[in-house]
């Protein structure tokens, strides 16, 4: 057996990762918990630190130093968190930042840090099935494809394996525009290339419409009728300078050649448009606002007026990497998204239990009483399923 290092803080890259591990795995114990934090406290110091963690790492170097600050000023936190996945992609970042929330809880609140059984989900009958790849594709002449994992399609200047849809462009110019639909019902999700190469994924319970082919040298207009969409678009410069627009309900997005995210769901009162990278323009009316990497500009449908503030982009587009990253998000926000995927229905006995605020991540691909199981873990909501509802106590 590996003998229990004492309290100091000489530890190396390979300490502080098996620390992670052994609280991913379950098996660590408070003692090392506080170990973990002296060893942060000691490296972070060091120059390769941001290095190490890796500038694309959805949750960055900033999180680990609120996380702390927040240890330091000893305040209690409100919200609880989720425990965090094995993934490659959130070792050093959230792992981390979860264990040090750990620890704040277990010393400032005198808590023995237990690796906790999880309450038992209470499950009558669950025919909930985990969200996966299927569409509607809605043709010019108003035929309907049903697009699925294991069928497929191909017509014309189109194909698909049924897990994407790729148009091709045509060596002909288009003279007159046709529109086809690409619809995502809840529980699915969807990827599709436009004939001029730009690429939408498209979330649960979303709805775009697009050209066939476009016109060369006229710019170039989708809508996203409903939903969440990424867009990863191609610059005007491949295409005799033709811009591109997403028009979604008062909105208009104009786009030259970038990355960025629009949400914009039937029962949502703001349309949220967050920029990865390049540039956008976000209008409605003769209301118009230049967004920056880095930021989301918010328009509410009841005034029509457009505000735009710094996003946490990773948080924005987790979705789209297969993940759902919650920071600081009520209980009812949370099931508001959970339900589009997993095609449910939530209902709260508790009112108050909409306000429960949650952090951490968790993964798109664990089926539904798995995740549940997890949430519960904090104590703070328990859940009962019964076919495809899902009671909140």
């Amino acid at each position: 057996m590996k003998k229990q290092k004492s309290m100091d803080t000489n530890y190396n890259k390979q300490d502080f990762q098996e620390l992670i591990e052994k609280y991913l795995d379950g098996k660590i114990s408070l003692e090392e918990v506080k170990l973990l934090v002296n060893y942060y406290h000691s490296f972070k110091l060091e120059n390769d630190w941001v290095d190490e963690l890796g500038a694309e790492e959805p949750i960055k170097h900033r999180m680990l130093i609120n996380i702390l600050e927040a240890i330091q000023d000893e305040e209690p936190q409100e919200s609880k968190i989720i425990s965090l996945l094995k993934s490659n992609i959130f070792k050093y970042g959230a792992a981390a930042a979860i264990l040090l929330f750990v620890f704040f809880n277990a010393v400032y609140n005198s808590n023995s840090l237990q690796v906790q059984k999880p309450a038992q989900t209470i499950v009558e009958n669950n025919t909930i099935q985990i969200g996966s790849n299927k569409a509607t594709l809605t043709t010019e002449d108003g035929t309907e494809i049903i697009l699925e994992k294991g069928k497929s399609y191909s017509s014309k200047n189109l194909s698909s394996n049924g897990e994407k849809l790729v148009y091709n462009k045509t060596d002909e110019s288009a003279k007159t525009v046709l529109y086809n639909y690409l619809t995502i019902p809840r529980g699915g999700e969807f990827f599709v290339k436009l004939a001029d190469g730009t690429q939408v994924w498209l979330n649960s319970e979303s709805k775009l419409k697009f050209p066939v082919s476009f016109i060369e040298g006229e710019t170039r207009k989708v809508e996203l009728v409903y939903g969440e969409a990424y867009f990863e678009v191609t610059p005007s410069t491949a295409h005799r300078g033709a811009k591109f627009q997403v028009l979604t309900g008062i909105q208009e997005i104009e786009v030259i050649g970038t990355q960025f995210n629009v949400q914009a769901y039937k029962d949502d009162k703001v349309i949220k448009t967050s920029l990865v990278e390049g540039k956008v323009n976000v209008k409605n009316n003769s209301i118009e606002k230049n967004l920056k990497p880095g930021q989301a500009s918010y328009l509410s449908l009841d005034s029509g007026k457009i505000t735009v503030s710094d996003v946490d982009i990773e948080n924005t587009i987790a979705w789209k990497k297969g993940y759902f990253m919650f920071n600081n998000e009520s209980l009812e926000s949370m099931t508001n998204i959970l339900s589009r995927w997993y095609n449910v229905v939530f209902i709260f006995e508790n009112e108050k239990k909409k306000h429960i605020r949650f952090t951490g991540v968790l993964k798109r691909s664990d089926n539904i009483q798995k995740l549940l199981n997890k949430l519960e873990k904090t104590n703070e909501a328990f859940f009962q399923i019964q076919n495809n509802q899902i009671t909140i106590k």
